[in-house]
């Protein structure tokens, strides 16, 4: 299947983190492409990238950079599809990758999630696509179902836990 999501990172030792976006991905069925581009090593590489990448079928751009965290940006400088952001914990706990992904000029929009957190990038990337794709609404829909779910389930727990530990009063 052609990717509707393609992941890019500044750097291979960026793949722990943006892993997570992939696995949401992949454990979602939404195809999705992964390679590494650096704003600052290759920006040819990158500029070609985003101007291809709506012609190549791609929906949204998930770019995950540390420290300087260009990427995101130069990556929404050179394409009409939405980015979005993952600050990557670095030198200043991801702060300063936070700053620069998040204070773009007018015209140039990046989305930027909490840092490190991919998985929230890949589900914000199926919720935009959601818009208009409604297998991928559904699962959307049944994923953030299964949230309540599991925080049934962790309360039903507490609670055996709590009548087992405090039956002694």
């Amino acid at each position: 299947m052609k990717p509707l999501v393609s992941i890019i990172m500044g750097s291979t030792s960026d793949l722990p983190v943006m892993e997570k976006a992939c696995k949401w991905l992949e454990d979602n069925e939404i195809p999705f492409e992964i390679n590494a581009l650096s704003a600052h090593r290759t920006p040819q590489a990158v500029e070609e990238f985003a101007k291809g990448a709506r012609d190549r079928g791609i929906k949204v751009i998930i770019a995950g950079a540390g420290m300087a965290a260009a990427l995101p940006g130069v990556i929404a400088a050179s394409t009409p599809l939405p980015v979005i952001g993952v600050p990557i914990k670095g030198m200043l706990d991801g702060l300063d990758a936070m700053l620069s992904i998040i204070q773009m000029p007018p015209g140039i929009p990046v989305a930027t999630v909490g840092v490190n957190a991919a998985q929230n990038a890949a589900i914000l990337a199926a919720e935009i696509m959601a818009l208009a794709d409604s297998s991928i609404a559904e699962k959307v829909d049944k994923w953030k179902s299964g949230l309540g779910k599991k925080i049934e389930k962790a309360n039903k727990e507490l609670a055996e836990i709590k009548d087992y530990k405090f039956k002694c009063n």
